[in-house]
């Protein structure tokens, strides 16, 4: 179960994503955009679920590709 303030965060990345890709000119995007601004807000609020979100939208075929994701995830912390 999610806490108040977690459903908040969440419904707070959702009105972003959603404020950003209304705001682009072009009225039709490529679900890659989408998936690259999700990721983006992800990021930003949860290591763990942006790293669920990424091994789906990037199809990791192999555990490097998985380890590589989070050891820039790790660098970009530092």
């Amino acid at each position: 179960m999610l806490f108040r303030s977690s459903v908040a965060a969440v419904e707070g990345v959702a009105d972003r994503v959603e404020a950003q890709l209304q705001d682009r000119p072009e009225k039709e995007m490529s679900t890659d955009e989408v998936g690259r601004v999700v990721m983006d807000e992800l990021k930003r609020l949860d290591k763990v679920a942006y790293v669920r979100f990424a091994s789906v939208y990037r199809q990791f075929r192999d555990i490097g590709e998985f380890m590589s994701e989070l050891k820039d995830l790790l660098n970009a912390k530092e």
